[in-house]
């Protein structure tokens, strides 16, 4: 599959674990979710731009490095906001957006019922987190927004993805 990284991190499968045991109680299942959130994001932000700077320590003037373009968290309302606590932790600076799908019971298709991003994404790292791809619908409906709004550069953060899913998403982008 194109542009895919599946992390077999051990941290991150003994997670998994955690979050796919029926036994798992809400507060563990929040607090391994944040976890995973925020090693998945490590590795998805890997490849961000960055570009040289000069700055001050109480010493003397060193070179250090910051990232190019502003960071946009966009979780998929509302599964994805068990992710964005744990990835702002990670990302304080980022700013915040939202999109709301919802299923329509007739065409099982993804519909929008609520978006809060800026009009022009073109200069933004964006992160769409979405903890399941499960036949891709929502994801393809979210990049299909943001897409319109000119983003040029978004990484899709699940947790865990379905073929199918991972497939319909490849198949449009």
């Amino acid at each position: 599959m194109k542009n895919l990284t599946v992390i077999t991190h051990p941290l991150i499968q003994q997670n998994l674990t955690r979050l796919r045991d029926q036994a798992t109680q809400p507060e563990e299942f929040r607090r391994a979710l944040g976890e995973v959130a925020a090693l998945m994001v490590y590795e998805a932000t890997r490849t961000f731009a960055t570009e040289r700077v000069t700055v001050q320590t109480p010493l003397e003037k060193t070179r250090g490095v910051k990232l190019r373009r502003e960071v946009l968290l966009v979780p998929v309302l509302r599964a994805g906001l068990g992710m964005l606590d744990p990835i702002l932790r990670v990302i304080p600076h980022a700013r915040v957006g939202f999109i709301g799908l919802k299923r329509n019971e007739h065409t099982l298709e993804a519909m929008t019922y609520h978006k809060s991003l800026p009009e022009d994404l073109s200069g933004f790292e964006i992160i769409l987190m979405d903890p399941m791809l499960a036949t891709g619908g929502s994801a393809v409906s979210a990049l299909d927004l943001m897409a319109e709004r000119k983003a040029r550069r978004v990484r899709l953060v699940s947790l865990l993805a379905a073929p199918e899913g991972i497939k319909f998403v490849n198949a449009h982008y």
